[in-house]
Order: C-alpha cells, then sequence, then structure tokens
C-alpha cells in the first residue's frame, strides 16, 4: 500500500511515519516544503512542494497513493490570519480535491482538540461537542473549517476520511512544547493562571501516532470510523500547573508559585492583543493572549470512549514512562547533568 504524510519531516509526522514503517506492506513518502536527513536515512522518500500551491498538489499525488495522512499545518497563537488560512484550510482543501482526483481511498487528517475550545471549561465531553461560536486564535478557527471540508467529504465508499484530535502532544524530540515551557521557566516568565487545580489532556506522541494509524486500519467501507472525529490522549488527565512543575523539575528548575486570577489574564491577553494589532507586530508573539490565557486557566479535557470502541485506541505509553524515555535524552532540552 502506498501511502503519503504531508509534513512528514515534522514531530508527529516522524513518529506516524515511524509506526506505519512497522509494517512491510506500507510504502511511505513524505510531502513538505523542505527535506529531512531523519526520513533519508528512514528510506522515506520526500516530494518538496507547498500545500498552497494546487500545481504542487497535483504534481505530488501524480505517484499514485491509496492513502494520506495529512499532518501539515501551521500551528501558533499568533499571527495573519491569511498566512492560517492558506496552509490550514486552503491546503487542506487542495490537497482533498486532488486526492480524489487521482483515487485515492483513504484520508486520515489531525485536527486538534482546540476546534471545539471556546470560553468555558470542556470537562470531559465527547465528540458531539459543537464547535464554538467565536474563535480567540486563527489556528483554531482554520483548523475547525478544514476539519469540517475532510469529514463532509467521506462518503463511505470510494472516499473515506476521519480525523484525530491529539492533546498536547509531547515526547523525544518535541520542538514546542517543553521547549517553551522550559525556556519561559528558566527566564522566569511563567505564572500559574487560575488557582492551578484545572484539568487537561496531554498525548505523548508515539500515542498519538499510534492513533492514527488505527484509525487508518479501520478506516474501511461501511465502518463506524468513516466521517467521524476523535479525541485521543493519555490513561487520564492531568492537573496542568503539576505537569509542567513535573517538566520544571527534570530540568532543574524551580516550580512555578506565583500566580494570577484567569480573569486578569484574559483582560491583559485582550490589551497585549489590541496593542500588536495597532503596532502591526507579528513576530515575536504577544506575551500574553486571551487564548493563551483560557487554555493555562480552563480545564480542557475529553472523553476518549469514542476512539477506543471504534479503532481499539489505548495509549500504549503511560505518562510516567513517557517522561522516562523523553528525560533520559539529556542533550535535546539542554538539561543540567
Amino acid at each position: 500500500m502506498r501511502i503519503l504524510v504531508t509534513g512528514g519531516g515534522g514531530f508527529l509526522g516522524t513518529y506516524i511515519i515511524k509506526e506505519l514503517l512497522k509494517n512491510p506492506t506500507y510504502l511511505v513518502t513524505n510531502f513538505s516544503r523542505h527535506t529531512y536527513e531523519h526520513l533519508d536515512q528512514l528510506g522515506v522518500p520526500t516530494i518538496k512542494g507547498d500545500l498552497a500551491k494546487p500545481a504542487d498538489v497535483e504534481r505530488a499525488l501524480l505517484n499514485g497513493f491509496d492513502a494520506i495522512f495529512h499532518v501539515a499545518a501551521l500551528a501558533g497563537v499568533w499571527g495573519r490570519y491569511q498566512d492560517f488560512l492558506d496552509i490550514n484550510y486552503t491546503g487542506t482543501k487542495n490537497l482533498l480535491e486532488a486526492a480524489k482526483a487521482h483515487g485515492v481511498q483513504r484520508f486520515i487528517y489531525t485536527s486538534s482538540p482546540s476546534v471545539v475550545f471556546g470560553k468555558d471549561d470542556l470537562l470531559g465531553v465527547n465528540e458531539s461537542q459543537p464547535y464554538p461560536s467565536e474563535f480567540l486564535t486563527p489556528y483554531a478557527e482554520t483548523k475547525s473549517m478544514a476539519e469540517r471540508l475532510v469529514l463532509q467529504s467521506n462518503d463511505g465508499a470510494k472516499f473515506l476520511t476521519c480525523a484525530i484530535r491529539p492533546h498536547l502532544i509531547w515526547g523525544p524530540g518535541d520542538p514546542h512544547l517543553f521547549p517553551r515551557v522550559i525556556q519561559k521557566g528558566r527566564e522566569g516568565k511563567l505564572r500559574i493562571v487560575g488557582d492551578g487545580e484545572n484539568l487537561v489532556d496531554v498525548i505523548y506522541v508515539e500515542n498519538a501516532a499510534l492513533a492514527h494509524v488505527l484509525a487508518f486500519e479501520h478506516l474501511r467501507p461501511g465502518s463506524k470510523v468513516c466521517g467521524e472525529a476523535y479525541f485521543v490522549g493519555q490513561e487520564r488527565p492531568v492537573k496542568l500547573w503539576d505537569f509542567i512543575n513535573q517538566v520544571l523539575g527534570y530540568v532543574k528548575i524551580d516550580p512555578v508559585m506565583k500566580s494570577i486570577d484567569v480573569s486578569a489574564a484574559y483582560r491583559l491577553g485582550w490589551m497585549f492583543e489590541k496593542l500588536f494589532k495597532l503596532a502591526g507586530i507579528q513576530k515575536p508573539e504577544p506575551p500574553m493572549t486571551r487564548f493563551v490565557a483560557l487554555n493555562l486557566g480552563k480545564s480542557h479535557y475529553f472523553s476518549q470512549d469514542k476512539a477506543r470502541k471504534d479503532f481499539g485506541y489505548f495509549p500504549r505509553v503511560s505518562i510516567e514512562e513517557g517522561f522516562k524515555k523523553t528525560f533520559s535524552i539529556r542533550d535535546q532540552f539542554k538539561l543540567n547533568p
């Protein structure tokens, strides 16, 4: 089976490719704007191109593929709306249209729980949770638009789609979550938002990759997976600030003790967003945004019953095992001896 992975050189994309390569019948190709030495070493070829350019996507699919894992996206809490729209929505639209035209049968989309995150706590909600009426970041809005397009494209017979919503992915090679937390911890810029008791879902990267591949292998005509979205996470939600302090402890950084009220952080985020927009500042991102304030201060964890029932997902690596694997590689976060 020939499989194309978009963004296969990235953090999650690489782990999905490694999970796929465990099956010798899967022939995997990466599609991205760059080549990657670690994929070359795995024997995975790369087709270079830009998802926002229909001609690049069309050229890539001329090679003929049976399935696509669409992992590539522009992530972030700040930036030009058009940039997020071009990659997250228009890029997905281009890929879907080319996939259907070239006889691709299965399409697995990497989504995010951010697509249902509004302003309220999400306490163990399932996939019936509606999209919010207002999005606080273009990332969440454009990912939501793309997810809906992917799920609506499923016909249940010849073109089968599903969406996987992993939350706060971490593990060895993490270029985003842990490095960001560690850097801000070193600089003394972290504050507990709220009372520190809020629960969130996290997911170790190998488990996120496993969920994608399990969904793919159950995505057959007439299956429950067709046209559906799925939350996936660890064996339990964690107290966010306990989790962050545990991360900091591994790198010998003092735990976060100072706090700020959620509503105060939200107002601060609103102020910074206004100032940055007036000044036309795209980079760096504001020190606080409304979205970040609510993510750090609210609970957001999800039922995984649907993923368990429909394709047998359960985390293969526990939170504790994940920490051991992640921090056994001492150089990746410049750990103190």
